[in-house]
Order: C-alpha cells, then sequence, then structure tokens
C-alpha cells in the first residue's frame, strides 16, 4: 500500500524541522509541493534551503502542482462554504497526483508550514480522499513547531498559567470580543489588527512576526501602550518584504 506523510516543517528556521521530519522527509519517494499563486519567494526559497540542507543523495522526486485559488468570504457562513469548496477541489488535485505519481507500496510526503495540526486543512483534505476506493493509502503524520510555539519561545514565556488554559483563535472571531471565560488567547490569521477593537485596559500583548527567520520581530507589553507600535512596525515591515505572517498572545492580567 501507498503511503502519505504530511510533515510540519516548522514555523520558519530550518532549525525547527525534527529528526523525525528529516527522517520522513529522506524516506519520501515523492514530494508533492502545491505551489500558491500567490506565494512569496521567501518562502519558496526557505523550503528549497530545507530540502538542500537535510536529503542525503538525490532525495525524493518532486512534483509540483498549481493549489486551487482560494476565494474569500465575508461573512462567517460565506467563509466556511469558501474553504469546504477550496478543500473540495484540492482534495480532488491531490487524488490525481497520489494517483498517477506514487506507485504501489510507494511513500509520498507534502511538507507543511508549522505543524499539520493547526489552522492547516490538508489532513482534511487526504482525509477525505484516503475514505475512497479509487486511491488507497495509509496517512501518517509528523508534527511540526507550531507559530505559537515559536511565539512562546522567543518571548520566553508559557502560553498558559499555573491551572489555566490556552484558548486558539482567528482575527475574525476576536472582532466579536475577547472571549469572556478565557485569560489567555493566542491569535492567529488575523489581518486587520483585530487587538485594537478589543475594549479594556486589562490586557497584555505579546507579537511576533516572520518567527524564526533573519526578519523576526517580537513587541511586547500591555495593549494599549503597544498596540500602535505594532500597528507602525507591521505596515513597515509588510511594506518592506511584500507580506506578513504575524502571531500573538493577549493576555488578561490577573488581580
Amino acid at each position: 500500500m501507498r503511503t502519505v506523510l504530511v510533515i510540519g516543517m516548522g514555523a520558519g528556521d530550518p532549525d525547527y524541522m525534527t529528526a523525525q521530519a528529516v527522517a520522513g522527509l529522506n524516506a519520501a519517494d515523492v514530494l508533492f509541493v502545491l505551489e500558491k499563486a500567490d506565494e512569496q519567494q521567501d518562502l519558496i526559497a526557505l523550503r528549497r534551503e530545507i530540502c538542500d540542507r537535510f536529503v542525503d543523495g538525490e532525495g525524493p522526486r518532486v512534483v509540483a502542482a498549481q493549489d486551487p485559488p482560494r476565494r474569500r468570504g465575508t461573512t462567517a457562513a460565506q467563509q466556511r462554504a469558501a474553504v469546504a469548496d477550496w478543500r473540495r477541489l484540492r482534495a480532488e488535485l491531490c487524488e490525481r497526483l497520489i494517483d498517477a505519481e506514487l506507485g504501489a507500496g510507494g511513500t509520498g510526503a507534502f511538507l507543511v508550514w508549522g505543524d499539520p495540526s493547526l489552522y492547516d486543512g490538508l489532513l482534511d483534505v487526504l482525509g477525505q480522499i484516503a475514505g475512497r476506493d479509487a486511491v488507497t493509502f495509509e496517512l501518517k503524520v509528523i508534527p511540526g513547531i507550531s507559530a505559537p510555539a515559536a511565539l512562546a519561545a522567543r518571548h520566553r514565556i508559557a502560553l498558559n498559567r499555573p491551572g489555566g488554559a490556552v484558548h486558539l483563535t482567528t482575527g475574525r472571531r476576536l472582532a466579536q470580543g475577547f472571549p469572556a471565560e478565557a485569560d489567555d488567547v493566542v491569535v492567529m490569521l488575523d489581518g486587520d489588527l483585530a487587538f485594537k477593537r478589543v475594549e479594556g485596559d486589562h490586557l497584555e500583548i505579546f507579537w511576533g512576526a516572520y518567527l524564526g527567520t533573519p526578519d523576526e520581530v517580537l513587541i511586547a507589553g500591555p495593549l494599549r501602550e503597544v498596540e500602535d507600535e505594532i500597528e507602525r512596525v507591521r505596515a513597515a515591515a509588510r511594506e518592506r518584504k511584500g507580506w506578513m505572517f504575524d502571531t500573538y498572545l493577549l493576555r488578561r492580567r490577573l488581580a
């Protein structure tokens, strides 16, 4: 039977590749690369550096394909429908690739930024295919160092406090208000600076962009005191690089 590996390659530093991830990459016969039309050259170069650095010998044969375009919804319902449609198209593409390029008993691999379990739909996509009769394979997942883990490490903090929990959410959801029962909230996928619309003077923020890369930027402090600085630094960095990946922790100050 075929084997398909989904390998987390970390948040940006090649050193975030775990020994298990390196072994999985070297075990692959085929490396599937889904190229995004708007993918930044920095990220393409970093993926290439990871392969050059960690693959022994000739390495897996690389099969690249254009990732289906992804539309965005303006409401939560429209966004869910857009994601479902995009994942359906990706499933059809991945099924064709695996069927055509991966022989019986072969091992194929997909590299995923960060960790495959967190805000990445490839596991759901491959799970859809694995349940069909047309293409059968064993799906294996190799975890990676996620952006929240890298953020905590770079700020030298724990994401949770003793006896507490961590709430992970998106900027779209944070814009609806700080979760009432939460004390520590990690926010990803925030393109609209939702933290500026959160009410109250009781929050601290630990913000980071381009985590694990030479362009990494870190800012921390009381939210109301540093939010304008984050907005200014973020805008300048995005203008300079042409893209932005950032993550942050909002922490309620406890009495």
